[in-house]
């Protein structure tokens, strides 16, 4: 007789466990709260459904905080996995300039939900929607609307707590905390930065990027973009730094990050093109010479005395490393991704709860952190399908 498996949410890691339990040995049902699956990947998919990212594997790994906590499940279904599975399923990808992984050119998000959804059900995954897990009985059985729903195994895939739009509110942590599993409050990550700009800078450069930089915290070094805004900063040249900055912030309320507005010039390639040009006007060399834009500039400008800007190395010293202090994170709900959640050494090695047995939980609902870039998405997918290859050898 088939073993049931409960799978509670409708994310990636809950759709890629479901895709590779077998279900000659399991009877899999996904029970989700909305009327429909997948509505977290549906909004990462409106700016660019980034799946993944093409970095090799072991690169890869290190992007993740702590590195040591996935790496077993990357590394048993890996980044080039993830391609080929989709591409088996009729989702052929493609590696864009950026070096992430998007479908190919002309799939839309919700097309891509919708083949792995259907996929699924050929598979005979049994999808039950509006059900709502409030918690357990006496003897650790589920309760969904209100009733009891005996399983034999079940997952949990519940998410963080940003995107509240979707559902995803973190809203069951409490639920897990009087099963006294030890849980860590959600916080921001992938957020935007709060910086207490000069007003006169703020003004004229709100919404400008700063590209082509990158930034440094804590001796990690993020490259990329960013977007000045009257709130901070936000964009991939800052959101891969959120751990380090968070830890700054929780141990002195400010956080320092450092800003090289031309990594591809060392320090004495600055000075040797700011001495030997032939603009006169310092400004103009940073414009001709340098390429520095205006909003660069004026970061220059508002930050330096007047003697400090027309000093050629304690200028070039500043386009190198350009200090910024952050004050605070943004808010949660706008954040792209959240830390927190159930406390990861409250699992085993297989992601099972250590107080009630035959209970899972993966994807983004344990305290583990990752940039933007496609590590978000991999990390629930190989988590999901790591547990299914566990599932399957102990059945």
């Amino acid at each position: 007789m088939k073993k049931t498996i409960s799978i509670i949410g409708s994310g990636p890691s809950s759709l890629l466990l479901a895709a590779f339990l077998d279900t000659k040995k399991f009877e899999v049902t996904i029970y989700e709260k909305n009327k429909t699956a997948g509505r977290k990947l549906l909004v990462a998919g409106k700016g660019g459904f980034n799946l993944t990212h093409s970095e090799p594997i072991a690169h890869f790994i290190e992007r993740y905080t702590p590195t040591f906590f996935l790496k077993d499940a990357l590394l048993s279904f890996t980044n080039d996995d993830f391609r080929n599975w989709l591409q088996s399923i009729g989702v052929p990808t493609y590696i864009g300039s950026s070096k992430r992984i998007y479908p190919e050119e002309g799939l839309k998000p919700i097309t891509v939900i919708n083949t792995i959804l259907n996929h699924l059900k050929e598979k005979g995954i049994t999808f039950k929607y509006e059900h709502t897990f409030s918690g357990w009985d006496a003897l650790n059985n589920l309760i969904l609307n209100n009733k009891i729903t005996p399983s034999d195994y079940t997952v949990f895939s519940l998410g963080g707590a940003s995107w509240r739009v979707t559902g995803s509110n973190g809203s069951w942590l409490e639920t897990f905390q009087k099963k006294e599993v030890t849980t860590i409050p959600f916080e921001a990550s992938n957020c935007a930065v709060n910086i207490d700009w000069k007003s006169n800078f703020i003004n004229q450069n709100e919404g400008n990027p700063l590209k082509n930089i990158t930034i440094t915290c804590d001796n990690k070094i993020q490259k990329g973009e960013a977007v000045i805004t009257k709130f901070g900063l936000e964009g991939n040249a800052i959101y891969g730094l959120s751990p380090q900055i968070r830890a700054q912030l929780k141990s002195s309320e400010k956080a320092s990050i450092y800003i090289d507005f031309k990594p591809m010039l060392s320090l004495e390639n600055i000075i040797s093109k700011v001495i030997n040009s032939t603009f006169k006007n310092t400004t103009q060399v940073l414009k001709k010479e340098l390429k520095l834009s205006n909003s660069q500039i004026e970061l220059l400008k508002t930050t330096l005395s007047k003697e400090d800007y027309l000093d050629i190395v304690t200028l070039s010293k500043n386009i190198k490393n350009f200090p910024l202090e952050i004050i605070g994170l943004g808010n949660i709900n706008a954040a792209i991704s959240t830390v927190g959640g159930i406390d990861l050494n409250a699992v085993d090695t297989h992601f099972q709860l250590h107080k009630i047995k035959n209970q899972y939980c993966i994807g983004e609902m344990l305290n583990w952190d990752a940039p933007t870039g496609g590590y978000l998405i991999q990390g629930c997918a190989s988590s999901g399908v790591y547990l299914a290859k566990h599932f399957n050898k102990i059945a």
